[in-house]
């Protein structure tokens, strides 16, 4: 494998060390990880490292892969080379990663021949631009097998690459995160709010829809006396957000947390909210979902890309149409009104099943069985 894990932050850190863990239960599994991701000046946030005192991390990973070395990208491919895998696993996200992986793919076929299976989180990035599809196709046209987690990014890949080798499988739940059982009244009591709340969770960038949620608050607020809980590293525009709190009324209503929250504490945001709500513009799938789910926690979900694939409207959470502020509110006041959270979170229960590791890891051993070749 290939890819971010501790001391780096975010989700795909977060993914490809859980599915190193749950390899190599089964399987002989290398992980040669980043010891450097983003140069500084790049990096939207104040930092791409983990602050977490409970970081995820697991034995064996060699951080070895800086993004700016090219002779680390060399060292990379000639430890691959002498273990001679059946399997290289690369995860791709976002195309600042062109010329590392493709590099090392070149150089790790030049003496043995793996099959390579990429695990596209995005097959083409969030706010993308044309040159985001010319190197997506560069790098992904080398890849033997393609592991998504959505129709979208299977629409996607299939554009790309008419013929690829592709499986869908659903993104697997964060159960990293679910601690210790946490009373939602202590959860509430730490964080200094009280009262029915909403939760918005995890970078705060254009595509995740805010605003939609934020004009939507009136309504909310006046149906059902539910306060919003934005927990989360704002990466630009935060002043035009506070300005539509304050053109809006509903200051007194919304508390803003402006930063990266650590591993720690994520359970005490989810468990604090009744209901987390991910109104995104475009989407092809989304943790903060899977995170919810570990911790029972019913969502509301703009019906783009992936997210209908996870959420069953008036099961597990409720659909609605993208930028619509009226959808947004009426989908929360229904949940109050119908006070069924307890329903909800027993059918999350009895569903995520099917969003373990372990499919996760069926769904790549056929892949890397003989016979796949």
């Amino acid at each position: 494998m290939i890819g971010p894990s501790y001391p780096f932050r975010g989700g795909i850190a977060h993914y490809t060390t859980l599915l190193y863990r749950a390899l190599r239960q089964r399987y002989d599994v290398r992980f040669y990880a980043f010891k450097r991701q983003y140069p500084a000046w790049l990096y939207p946030g104040r930092s791409d490292k983990d602050p977490s005192q409970s970081a995820i991390r697991e034995e064996g990973i060699e951080c070895v892969l800086d993004s700016l070395n090219p002779l680390s990208w060399w060292q990379v491919a000639r430890r691959i080379r002498s273990n001679s895998p059946d399997l290289l696993i690369i995860p791709w996200w976002v195309t600042f990663w062109t010329p590392q992986f493709w590099s090392i793919i070149h150089l790790v076929r030049r003496s043995c021949a793996p099959k390579i299976l990429f695990i596209c989180h995005n097959v083409v990035a969030h706010e993308s631009r044309v040159w985001d599809r010319l190197c997506t196709k560069l790098v992904l046209r080398h890849g033997n097998y393609f592991i998504v987690h959505s129709d979208e990014d299977l629409h996607n890949l299939k554009q790309l690459l008419p013929q690829a080798n592709v499986r869908k499988v659903f993104h697997p739940t964060y159960e990293v995160f679910d601690g210790e059982p946490l009373s939602q009244s202590e959860a509430q009591k730490r964080l200094g709010i009280s009262g029915r709340t909403l939760l918005f969770f995890g970078f705060v960038r254009p595509y995740k829809g805010l605003e939609y949620l934020l004009d939507a608050m009136p309504a909310i607020v006046r149906n059902t006396g539910a306060r919003l809980l934005v927990a989360g590293e704002f990466w630009r525009d935060k002043e035009r957000y506070l300005e539509q709190m304050r053109r809006l009324g509903i200051e007194d209503h919304v508390t803003l947390v402006d930063k990266y929250i650590p591993n720690e504490d994520v359970a005490v945001y989810f468990s604090a909210a009744d209901l987390v709500v991910l109104p995104y513009v475009k989407a092809t799938q989304s943790g903060i979902v899977q995170i919810a789910y570990a911790l029972h926690k019913p969502v509301v979900v703009t019906n783009v890309g992936g997210l209908p694939d996870v959420v069953e409207d008036g099961k597990t959470g409720f659909l609605v149409p993208p930028q619509n502020a009226p959808a947004i509110a009426d989908a929360v006041t229904t949940f109050y009104q119908s006070a069924r959270e307890p329903e909800l979170a027993a059918n999350i229960a009895q569903t995520n099943q099917r969003f373990s590791w372990d499919a996760m890891v069926e769904a790549i051993g056929t892949f890397a069985a003989p016979e796949a070749a």
